[in-house]
């Protein structure tokens, strides 16, 4: 089918109407709908051909689908006979006609609201079900899941896009470097490796060395980070010799070393957690370890230009906290709102601190005036993610968020001095959700939230239930 884009000499309005015959269907619509899919689309390229025999234009394409984005292009919403449909029908012929992007703008679930969010999905890979770690990519709610020694990636309609296999035989850490590039690594195989999606390649592989020091071998990766320019990867030997690395992410070679460490105390452990925050150009690393007399770790923020450590505190401490004794057993970044989120051990109680003002004790509880929902002290399991100005906190299989409520002063007030914003708490799950297992980790992407449960297959989707109108498409 000839669809030249170049135009033509006589006048057209927008409002002149064109006739196209799709698949043996005659359709009817103006050149204003048409062109509305964008210059670049199918269907603008049609819009300008001349139409002076009004002939209608065919197109060999499924009608009713065609249908479907026709109604998009009028109304900038999906009709309700797109429930027909599959997303990724919908999607195949939307790439076709060149206007996925508004079908990807009409199938975005609406802003992620923690309040009202409930399970929609999900994910399971095809092969090795469990997954070991996963990240979401913040602008369009993709995902890559590791179960194993493979990565499966799905795309913004969680439709699966490919898999491939590593030489890894799982794989513990994960981070995106670029659109179709990985960074893995694997708490049981040396190394921090980068894979392209694209083909499946091994495209290069960072080591932890020091010729000077022979305890320096066989590193393995416990977390990973990415700013703009660079990669960080905390490393650990056998012999508890541990740093972070900052890799350059175009070159794939290391750049410069941060926080190296020995010896076995809590304070001196490999990073579990990093995170980079670019509106200060500090990364933070958090480690936590427990045992027979409660928990115990670290917090540090380290400025790469100087590769010195800018603020830190260490709990249990030497009681100068306020909370002595009441260490925190998970700690994650709001990188947005420049705040540091921890959760306490014994109390269970949810603290923050601001960034932009930390000193030898930052912290601030965030308090349940609702008796019934106060904490009951300890849990086993707990897992802290902020995401979209909210807190998000896994306690053993419940699901709970904190809001942040400017200016309010109801449902939760801030001891201990003033702030800017009052957090306000509330269950997400359902008594159902909670018994599906504990869960291990929680990741928000685009408008979703994903999370995975210790020893339960695939990972969980979670949207905001107020769809704005929006027609849900399975």
């Amino acid at each position: 089918m000839d669809v030249a884009t170049s135009a033509s000499s006589y006048v057209t309005s927008p409002d002149d109407r064109i006739k196209l015959n799709v698949g043996g269907k005659l359709f009817q619509t103006t050149l204003a709908t048409l062109r509305s899919g964008g210059s670049d689309s199918l269907l603008t390229a049609l819009s300008l051909r001349d139409t002076g025999d009004n002939h209608p234009v065919f197109i060999d394409r499924d009608p009713e689908i065609f249908s479907v984005l026709l109604s998009l292009l009028r109304t900038k919403q999906l009709p309700s006979t797109a429930r027909r449909f599959s997303k990724q029908e919908l999607a195949d012929e939307a790439l076709y006609y060149g206007i996925d992007a508004q079908l990807r703008s009409a199938m975005a679930p609406s802003p992620l609201d923690g309040i009202d969010a409930s399970g929609t999905a999900t994910i399971r890979p095809a092969s090795e079900g469990l997954s070991t770690t996963f990240t979401a990519a913040e602008v369009d709610g993709s995902i890559w899941i590791a179960h194993g020694g493979q990565i499966s990636c799905y795309d913004w309609n969680l439709s699966h896009s490919c898999t491939i296999r590593t030489h890894l035989d799982e794989i513990d850490s994960i981070c995106r470097v670029w659109p179709e590039i990985v960074a893995i690594g694997s708490e049981s195989n040396a190394g921090l490796h980068f894979y392209d999606f694209s083909d499946g390649r091994n495209i290069g592989t960072v080591q932890w060395t020091d010729p000077s020091d022979p305890r320096i071998f066989k590193a393995r990766v416990n977390a990973i980070a990415g700013s703009e320019s660079s990669i960080f990867a905390a490393f650990d030997c056998p012999h508890r010799e541990n740093c972070v690395l900052e890799v350059d992410k175009t070159k794939l070679q290391v750049v410069s070393q941060l926080a190296r460490q020995s010896g076995n105390q809590a304070k001196h452990t490999v990073p579990g957690k990093l995170t980079w925050v670019p509106q200060t150009g500090v990364l933070v690393g958090s480690a936590v370890t427990s045992g027979a007399f409660g928990y115990s770790g670290y917090i540090r923020l380290w400025d790469p230009r100087s590769s010195e450590v800018v603020w830190e505190t260490n709990e249990p401490g030497a009681g100068r906290s306020s909370r002595f004794g009441d260490s925190f057993a998970c700690v994650d970044v709001d990188v947005e709102g420049l705040a540091l989120f921890k959760l306490c051990s014994q109390s269970g109680d949810l603290a923050m601190a601001d960034m932009r003002h930390l000193k030898e004790d930052p912290w601030i509880y965030l308090q349940e005036k609702n008796p019934s929902l106060v904490n009951t002290g300890r849990v086993s399991s707990s897992v802290i993610h902020c995401y979209r100005k909210q807190v998000f906190v896994g306690r053993e299989g419940d699901l709970e968020v904190w809001s942040r409520l400017e200016g309010m002063k109801n449902g939760a007030e801030i001891a201990g001095g003033d702030a800017e914003g009052l957090y306000r708490r509330n269950f997400v799950d359902k008594i159902e959700n909670s018994e599906r297992g504990i869960i291990k980790q929680i990741d928000g992407g685009g408008n979703r939230l994903f999370i995975s449960r210790e020893e339960v297959e695939g990972i969980e989707v979670w949207e905001s239930s107020c769809s704005s109108g929006a027609i849900s498409v399975l």
